[in-house]
């Protein structure tokens, strides 16, 4: 009885949402290309094994798919500055063009598929989702990564992975190093272990993400320096670090929790959306080399 239902709805949302046609949201890719579009367009620089393994894709089928988005334009491939047998995926600006339209058009269908509901409809089937995601993904975490708070030597890990990896991935010069180091050197001078907190993910005895929560006022806190290794993404360590910091400011009588971040990374401004921040304020700067937009963000706690 269990299994026919599941598999009733399956037909009926596969159906009601359109991945049974030729092509995805009248475009000429498949559902699994305009997935490795979306993917890609995060703003994290993946590798072909990393994206086979979030995806639950075969290596070989993924190959072939990649090459075909390379041969169309839309994907190039770089050799990964960390190990030579790897290459590091990006979009070109076709490719991002392309999600562009992907995105609105998959946004449109939505909107059109939520017009008819009112309001309260609305808040149910969102919360009816959040269920049935929360009961298929029930031991699926990544238990592994432990969150542990900072002990001595990881401060200088945070600083030297920010330094390494946006030079890497963004081409960002030692400012942004020197930047990073004066944050945690505040940080550590200063450090108020009641109302801040240093987080550090680590698996098998490897550090692979942190995050901080410092204080700014009485009524604020400041979310800063969240990172996330290439081999840990797209397991959800971003989502669970932000979580952490935003229960912590909460728990801490903070009214309101604000962040810094830029315009071109595309992934964590996914995530603090997600989260419900709002974008209160843009600033181009010349910084760490490059033109940038800087972002201040805030969420009401």
């Amino acid at each position: 009885m269990h299994i026919d239902a599941l598999r009733r709805f399956n037909r009926f949302y596969t159906r009601r949402i359109g991945v049974l046609r030729e092509g995805l949201l009248g475009s000429p890719y498949t559902l699994t290309e305009a997935r490795l579009l979306y993917e890609l367009a995060q703003g994290e620089r993946a590798t072909a094994s990393a994206l086979g393994r979030d995806l639950g894709l075969d290596l070989g089928y993924l190959s072939r798919l990649l090459q075909g988005l390379r041969r169309r334009g839309l994907v190039r491939a770089k050799r990964a500055a960390h190990d030579g047998r790897q290459s590091l995926l990006t979009l070109t600006a076709k490719g991002r063009q392309a999600f562009r339209v992907l995105n609105s058009r998959s946004r449109d269908e939505m909107a059109s598929m939520l017009k008819p509901l009112g309001e309260r409809d609305r808040n149910r089937l969102v919360e009816a989702m959040r269920t049935v995601q929360g009961l298929l993904t029930i031991g699926k975490t990544d238990s592994a990564v432990l969150l542990r708070e900072h002990r001595p030597g990881d401060l200088g890990w945070v600083v030297h992975r920010h330094g390494a990896l946006y030079a890497e991935e963004y081409g960002w010069d030692e400012r942004f190093e020197a930047l990073v180091a004066g944050i945690v050197a505040r940080f550590a001078k200063d450090f108020d272990a009641a109302r801040e907190r240093c987080w550090i993910a680590e698996s098998d005895g490897e550090r692979v993400g942190a995050v901080l929560v410092v204080k700014q006022s009485r009524s604020t806190a400041k979310l800063r320096l969240l990172i996330v290794e290439p081999g840990a993404r797209g397991r959800g360590l971003g989502r669970r670090l932000v979580g952490e910091c935003i229960a912590f400011a909460r728990a801490k009588g903070y009214r309101k929790l604000v962040l810094w971040t830029q315009s071109n990374l595309a992934a964590a401004r996914h995530l603090y959306k997600e989260f419900g921040f709002k974008l209160v304020r843009r600033e181009p700067h010349r910084s760490f080399g490059r033109e940038l937009v800087g972002e201040f963000w805030q969420l009401a706690l």
